[in-house]
């Protein structure tokens, strides 16, 4: 029993350090600078609400253009279109603050589709008598 327990220790104690060695040593982790151009589809849609609710909260236009950039779109007012779109069509509940900070940024970019409508924020109305 004495010899099995000594046998696995020593056995674990190796283990650990071919691990480490191979690990630290021979095949190091390596940290790639992706672009954002090559994120997938998901992860560009879902950078594009976070600048769209920015933009809702600064109202800086340059600036969302300026951040949206990164993406790689050729064309940024038909990309948030479309990131719009895609959003109103294939949304469940729950997204409608999102989509809602999408139409106003498309909106400021010049495309207010027929879709987009039925998300835009209400106009208040003026109260009777002012």
């Amino acid at each position: 029993m004495r010899r099995l327990l000594l046998s696995l220790l020593i056995g674990l104690v190796v283990g650990a350090g071919i691990g480490l060695y191979f690990g630290w040593v021979v095949s190091p982790v390596q940290y790639v600078q992706s672009p954002m151009a090559d994120l997938s589809r998901r992860y560009k849609d879902e950078y594009t609400v976070m600048v769209a609710t920015a933009y809702q909260v600064d109202g800086d236009l340059n600036e969302a253009i300026r951040r949206l950039q990164p993406l790689g779109v050729s064309n940024i007012p038909v990309y948030v279109r479309e990131v719009t779109e895609r959003y109103i069509s294939e949304s469940g509940t729950g997204k409608e603050a999102d989509i809602r900070n999408l139409v106003v940024l498309s909106r400021a970019l010049g495309y207010y589709t027929p879709p987009m409508q039925a998300f835009a924020l209400p106009t208040t109305a003026p109260t009777p008598g002012s």
